[in-house]
């Protein structure tokens, strides 16, 4: 394995910034358009909405 591979974030650490489409006409919303405004908790479900 490579010892460049980033490490996995810890609790309470800071998340690293992201650009995801949120709208239908394509306008992206980004993790640092809240830093600093809003609290933000970030889910990841293992298999959410996929077949089987």
């Amino acid at each position: 394995m490579s010892s460049d591979l980033a490490s996995m974030p810890g609790v309470g650490d800071e998340a690293p910034d992201f650009s995801l489409p949120g709208t239908p006409d394509g306008d992206a919303f980004s993790l640092a358009s809240f830093r600093g405004n809003k609290h933000v908790l970030i889910c990841f479900y293992v298999f959410d909405f996929s077949p089987g």
